[in-house]
């Protein structure tokens, strides 16, 4: 990914402009949307370490870090939308591809802020 391509969030601004530089650990997002859609472009990108480093701390040890890493890489993430956003609440549809087959996985995700942080708390889905 350049920093001229598209972000994967489905933003519809320039990556640079847009996650890259959430997923550097440059600046924090301001807001839990702003955290699920750079979530989304680090599934995209198979950037695990920015995953594991956005999901709350108290909530890691439900989490697999390999298997977040073997999800990333066995799909192709093809599009973010956004449902439904409040303060700390996002219901999104996250559009993905693997072999032949669309999928979309469909989250009511709840988010934290800690210590001027937005992190990844839990979620409800959706069949």
């Amino acid at each position: 990914m350049t920093s001229n391509s598209i972000c994967p969030c489905s933003s519809g601004k320039h990556y640079a402009d847009c996650c890259q530089a959430y997923h550097q650990f440059i600046i924090f997002p301001q807001t839990a949307e702003q955290l699920m859609r750079s979530r989304y472009g680090a599934y995209a990108l198979h950037l695990v370490d920015y995953l594991w480093e956005t999901t709350h701390p108290t909530k890691r040890n439900l989490y697999d870090k390999a298997a977040m890493e073997q999800c990333a890489k066995a799909n192709h993430w093809t599009g973010l939308e956004i449902v439904y956003a409040d303060k700390k609440v996002v219901e999104f549809k996250a559009h993905y591809q693997k072999g032949l087959t669309q999928f979309v996985h469909h989250e009511r995700s709840t988010f934290k802020k800690e210590d001027g942080r937005w992190y990844y708390f839990s979620g409800d889905y959706f069949n």
